[in-house]
């Protein structure tokens, strides 16, 4: 189950290079172009697999698999949004996450920064107005730097202070579903659609008006 995206994970951090400018290295350039391919391939077919779950949220594209750097990025992610979403609006996305030896697909509340409006940090803020339990968690991102928090009463009302203070940009609610080589992209799937149901209140409340 997805071993193309499970490889590629090794590759985070790798500069491509177009096999025609890659001289000596030209074959080693093809078949990271192939495996990046291939891992974006098993994740778009994946997240089509998830958006038939989440009726009436329509996925977005899949990121790709290097950035614009051409440095390998393989921790895919894919948005999904309800008709009635604006782009700058808060949506719910997958992404992946981990390395070859533990790895899986965490389901979170969280904006597309390069289409946010002057709106849109405000309302990732509101997912802080609901309580918080295990497995859910934050992840938020301070001096530029995000980092995991648990989900707890006392570290809801530290970000709450953080952000007012504006010591935290912004703060994602977050759930994870790690993949295990034995089971099946049905219970995968399961799993993920378990996430978004879990996740759902906090885009409810981050998009109310």
């Amino acid at each position: 189950m997805l071993e193309n995206v499970k490889a590629y994970l090794s590759k985070q951090g790798v500069k491509y290079i177009k096999p025609e400018k890659a001289g000596p290295h030209q074959e080693e350039m093809e078949v990271l172009k192939a495996l990046g391919q291939a891992a974006r391939k098993e994740m778009q077919t994946l997240s089509r697999l998830i958006e038939e779950r989440l009726v009436p949220f329509k996925m977005d594209r899949v990121s790709n698999w290097a950035n614009q750097a051409q440095i390998c990025r393989p921790h895919f992610w894919c948005y999904y949004r309800a008709p009635e979403d604006s782009l700058d609006d808060v949506a719910m996305a997958i992404r992946l996450y981990g390395q070859p030896e533990d790895w899986g697909i965490s389901v979170e509340v969280s904006f597309v920064e390069r289409k946010k409006s002057d709106t849109t940090l405000a309302k990732q803020h509101k997912v802080l107005d609901l309580p918080i339990t295990y497995p859910l968690y934050y992840f938020a991102q301070e001096d530029g730097v995000s980092h995991r928090v648990e989900g707890t009463e006392a570290n809801r009302q530290m970000l709450k202070e953080a952000v007012r203070d504006g010591r935290v940009r912004k703060v994602l609610v977050k759930y994870d579903v790690p993949v295990t080589a034995s089971g099946t992209v049905e219970e995968l799937v399961d799993e993920i659609a378990g996430g978004f149901e879990e996740l759902k209140p906090y885009y409810e409340k981050a998009n109310q008006n």
